[in-house]
């Protein structure tokens, strides 16, 4: 057994619908602009280009039901997304082969301090002090590929306090499942326990505290999650 000159830190797992048994996180990817009308609501080409990718911390992704309004920003943004949970992976990984690696899919959403995130852009920075900070990322419990499939269609919306503000469909990203997972295996190894959030359509903005964000997937049911 290793000895450690610290205590290790604590491994991040996530619920699996009716299941006791969790899923361990090792990396979380983010795609970026995924959503044609997205992409031009932040002033950007909606053209198929390159996709890009950030990332966020593993214990970033929190399943409480409640976000903590964070400090040093005054404008945080919801952008409600699928995310994908690989049960292997590897390199340069072919489109037609891809799903094999997924293990399920679970409810997120990208909280992002956009004023912060701003600056950066405006500044040539990176932009983890706007995506990678403390609780950003609430997920809800991981649907196996078993249960639900690999769904490609249907309706994504994310609700503030009963006010419909984020309305799409699965099949309006970019860049597929499938593209996604091989894409970055051209530049990451991929490995179980990776996570890639998919991108959010069009309608993100600001909430504040006290109000209560539901976000819905076909399919998938819905996730309640309090802005405290």
């Amino acid at each position: 057994m290793t000895d450690f000159v610290i205590d290790t830190p604590p491994v991040v797992a996530l619920e699996v619908a009716g299941s006791d048994a969790k899923f361990p996180v090792r990396r979380v990817y983010c795609i970026g602009r995924n959503y044609a009308a997205h992409a031009i609501e932040m002033g950007h080409d909606p053209d198929r280009e390159a996709p890009f990718f950030f990332q966020k911390n593993p214990n970033n992704l929190d399943g409480s039901g409640n976000f903590p309004y964070p400090p040093h920003t005054s404008d945080v943004h919801h952008e409600a997304e699928l995310s994908v949970m690989l049960k292997s992976g590897g390199t340069n990984i072919p489109v037609e082969s891809a799903l094999d690696h997924v293990y399920g899919y679970a409810l997120s959403l990208d909280m992002t301090r956009r004023d912060l995130q701003g600056e950066m852009k405006k500044a040539g920075r990176p932009w983890e002090i706007g995506k990678a900070f403390e609780r950003s990322a609430p997920v809800g419990p991981i649907h196996t590929v078993e249960a639900v499939g690999n769904p490609d269609e249907g309706a994504i919306t994310l609700k503030v306090n009963g006010e419909l503000r984020q309305e799409g469909d699965l099949n309006q990203l970019i860049w597929k499942v499938p593209e996604m997972i091989s894409y970055l295996s051209e530049y990451f190894e991929l490995a179980a326990g990776d996570v890639i959030m998919s991108g959010t359509p069009s309608g993100v903005g600001p909430v504040v505290k006290g109000d209560e964000m539901e976000i819905s997937v076909e399919g998938l049911g819905s996730m309640t999650v309090k802005v405290v």
